[in-house]
Formats: structure tokens, C-alpha cells, sequence
């Protein structure tokens, strides 16, 4: 009798605690969405200046003031000019955690037709002088926007959690570059070191305001590669007389796309793309050379070892085969540092995971496959302090387009698309409940 008395009082005081528990996490929801709604007019204001104001890589000079503006009106100690335009805002609150949250600011040099009001009309020159229409058609414009409402909100909600966030605005994200450059300047040895980072990267492909996950690499690593093919040119009459790196390159082409499908285990996803092929003149002169341009996917570091040693094997082979000197082998150049994946932290995946779905729904927040676009956020998570990493995908699609798409067939236009157009509110009320709530609970997790 008196054990049972005992267990049924040990439940009752399980339930009790498991109401409050339920209680103040229902409590900080609606705290966090009270806090959303406030600044959403506000915010919205700035996506729309932001998106009729892009600035191409390394060119964001006026984008990289207005964030470093906006995170000085929020209170954090901001320094500017961080491995180029990069900005970097600290905000501490007390004793605890670490935590960086970043987000990118350049944009496209495409010319936008969404046809809304507020499209860019902006022509600019790159950093290599060259002119071209630019818009945001990867998003960063409202990378930015739920970056600073996710920041104003926990700024807001700082009774709730204790520890230091980094803010950090990042450039050239589109050429890759970015991350490294604000690594190489010294984020990690002139500021706290980040016990997390975390970043999301909007997509058209999911319901504005839901979040897509993967505990593991969730984008692929990537690298450029050029190869001249080299033979000797001659009368297009007399091939004999000629070794014809035109049938050369052919040669190549074909052979490596069986590195994929017969050199790499099937289980490790790569790919190798043939994106330009420039050789000759005329109609009929065989040429010296051709020149080859690629594009390399992958998601683990061996793969690409892998692929690197075929793109120097195969093109030799076939030189050699063709009676090619061996002053005049083919030239294979990697271009400069490989984008590596963004090799997603599984724990602290699914941590956020659990606090996205705690204020979204479980059937808002979904797990994704593996997708073989690039983002430089995973350099982050690759130097010697080992920092875990987790990025989220964030729908942006109006709901009915992604209804009209699976019933239909509808194309939404994708990233990159001159007709990109995500929709603002509710992509940024989802990706700030879903991010403060993270956040406050990493905060606060031992």
C-alpha cells in the first residue's frame, strides 16, 4: 500500500512538472511570435529596400552599412570591414554558450523579371569592371531580414536565455569566397569562439515558413576545373597529318562520365559536369587545342580525391593513346580552394530540430535529402576550433504554388531564377519562431 501510495505521488508531481514544462514553452511561443508580429511592417520595409538595392560580390558596400547600421540600433558592439565588407555584431548577456548566427549579403548578376513592384532595376559593375543587371535571386535579401528579426527578437526575449551571440553579415557568399576571407581576417581569434553556427538558406522548392533538415552534409563541397586539350592543328582535308584534340576532347568527355558510374562506390553521391567546351575557328581547320570547363560535386573529402585523380588520368590517357609528346599533354588546373560540403553537426541538428517543431508544428519541419548545391557557410565548421555547424533550408514558396506544382506540374521558378520571388511574411514569421526558439534553447541547454 504504501509503494503504491508512493508511485502514485511520483506521478502526479511527473505530470505536474510535464504541465508546467508544456505551459512555459507554450508561454515563450507566444512570446516569440508577439515579438515577430511587432517588427514584421518594419522588416518588411527593409526587405523591400534591400531587394530593390542588390550589390554583386565584394561590391556590397552600402548592404554591408545597413546591416552593421541596423545591429548598432539593436545594441551590439559591431565591427565592420571584416575580410572585405564582412560585419561582425556581438551581444552579450550574461555567462553561457556561444553562439554565431550568420547570414549572407550579396546578390545575382541576373536582370530580374518577377514583375513585382518592387523589382531591382539596379546595373552595376562587378569587381572586374564588368557591367550587369544585378537582383537577389538566391534569397540573400531575405537571409538578411530574418537574420536581423531573429536577432531583435532574442534581443527582445533576453530574459529568457544567457550567453553571447555572434552576428555575422558575410560577402560574397556567390563566388565563395566570403567565408574565408572573414576566417583568414581572424573571426576565431579576435572574437569568442562559437560553441555552434548556424544559418539558413531560403528555398522556392517548400512552404514559406517551413524548414527543411538533414543531420549530415547537407550540400555538396564543389570545385572548378579547366582542362586545355592540346594536340596539333592542320587542314581539315588532311587529319592525317594532324592530332585532333576536337575528337581528343570528345574522347575525354565521354570517358569521364564513367568516373561516377564506374570508379566512385554508387553509395557516395558525385557528379562531374562538362559545363563549356571552346575549340577552332573554321569549318575547315583542325585546331591546336580545346579548351574544357567543369563543375565537381561531392560530399566527403575522399570522393574528391578520387575525382581529382581521374581528371588527371583520363585526359593523359587518351593524349597518350592519340601519340600526343609529352610536352604536350593535356593541362589540368584546379581552380584555387575547393568549396567543401556543408557537413551539418547531426546532434546539433536535432536539437534544433526539437525546438523548431516544439513552436512550428511536427509537420512543419521535415526532414530533406542531400541537395549537390554549394554554400561557403561550411568552411565555418572546418578549422582547428571544430565548430559544429547546422544549416536549414527555409520554404518560401506561396503555399498554392507548391500545391498547384504537385497537382499540375507547375514550374516555380528556382534560385538563380530571373523570376525568383519568395513570399516575405510568412517565410520570415516561420524562420524567426523556428530560430529564436533554437536558439533560447541552446542557450539554455547544459
Amino acid at each position: 500500500m504504501k509503494q503504491s501510495f508512493i508511485i502514485a505521488v511520483f506521478l502526479l508531481f511527473s505530470i505536474h512538472l510535464t504541465s508546467q514544462s508544456l505551459t512555459t514553452s507554450a508561454e515563450l511561443n507566444n512570446k516569440i511570435f508577439k515579438q515577430i508580429e511587432s517588427q514584421i511592417e518594419e522588416v518588411n520595409t527593409l526587405y523591400i529596400d534591400l531587394h530593390q538595392t542588390p550589390e554583386l560580390s565584394l561590391m556590397e558596400f552600402k548592404t554591408s552599412e545597413k546591416m552593421a547600421s541596423h545591429l548598432e540600433k539593436l545594441g551590439l558592439d559591431v565591427i565592420r570591414n571584416i575580410g572585405g565588407n564582412g560585419v561582425v555584431g556581438i551581444f552579450k548577456n550574461g555567462n553561457g554558450k556561444v553562439i554565431m548566427l550568420r547570414t549572407d549579403m550579396d546578390a545575382l548578376p541576373i536582370k530580374e523579371n518577377t514583375g513585382l513592384a518592387y523589382a531591382s532595376s539596379v546595373v552595376m559593375k562587378n569587381a572586374e569592371g564588368i557591367e550587369s543587371p544585378v537582383m537577389h535571386a538566391c534569397g540573400h535579401d531575405l537571409h538578411m531580414t530574418t537574420w536581423l528579426g531573429t536577432l531583435t527578437t532574442m534581443i527582445e526575449l533576453k530574459k529568457e536565455w544567457k550567453g553571447t551571440i555572434i552576428a555575422i553579415a558575410q560577402p560574397a557568399e556567390e563566388i565563395s569566397a566570403g567565408s574565408n576571407s572573414m576566417i583568414k581576417d581572424g573571426i576565431f581569434e579576435r572574437f569568442p569562439v562559437p560553441d555552434y553556427a548556424l544559418c539558413y538558406h531560403v528555398s522556392p522548392d517548400y512552404k514559406a515558413g517551413e524548414i527543411g533538415y538533414f543531420p549530415g552534409s547537407i550540400f555538396a563541397g564543389v570545385n572548378s576545373v579547366n582542362i586545355t586539350i592540346r594536340g596539333s592543328g592542320g587542314h581539315g582535308a588532311q587529319p592525317h597529318k594532324t592530332i585532333d584534340p576536337i575528337v581528343m576532347a570528345s574522347q575525354t568527355i565521354l570517358a569521364l562520365q564513367t568516373v561516377v558510374s564506374r570508379e566512385i562506390n554508387p553509395v557516395n553521391p558525385a557528379v562531374i559536369t562538362v559545363g563549356s567546351i571552346h575549340g577552332g575557328s573554321k569549318h575547315n581547320i583542325i585546331p591546336d587545342e580545346v579548351k574544357l570547363q567543369l563543375t565537381t560535386r561531392f560530399f566527403k573529402d575522399e570522393v574528391y580525391q578520387e575525382i581529382k585523380e581521374a581528371l588527371l588520368r583520363i585526359p593523359k590517357g587518351i593524349a597518350i593513346a592519340a601519340g600526343v609528346p609529352e610536352d604536350n599533354y593535356p593541362i589540368v588546373e584546379f581552380m584555387g580552394d575547393i568549396t567543401p560540403p556543408v557537413a551539418n553537426d547531426p546532434d546539433l541538428v536535432m536539437n534544433a530540430v526539437a525546438s523548431m517543431k516544439s513552436i512550428l508544428g511536427n509537420n512543419k519541419v521535415y526532414q530533406v535529402d542531400p541537395a549537390t548545391v554549394a554554400e561557403d557557410f561550411g568552411r565555418y565548421g572546418r578549422t582547428k576550433e571544430n565548430i559544429p555547424i547546422a544549416l536549414f533550408w527555409l520554404g518560401s514558396s506561396n503555399h498554392e504554388q507548391i500545391e498547384d506544382q504537385l497537382k499540375n506540374g507547375t514550374k516555380i521558378p528556382a534560385l538563380h531564377n530571373a523570376g525568383f520571388s519568395p513570399e516575405f511574411k510568412p517565410t520570415f514569421r516561420g524562420g524567426v519562431a523556428a530560430m529564436s526558439k533554437t536558439l533560447i534553447h541552446l542557450f539554455n541547454s547544459k
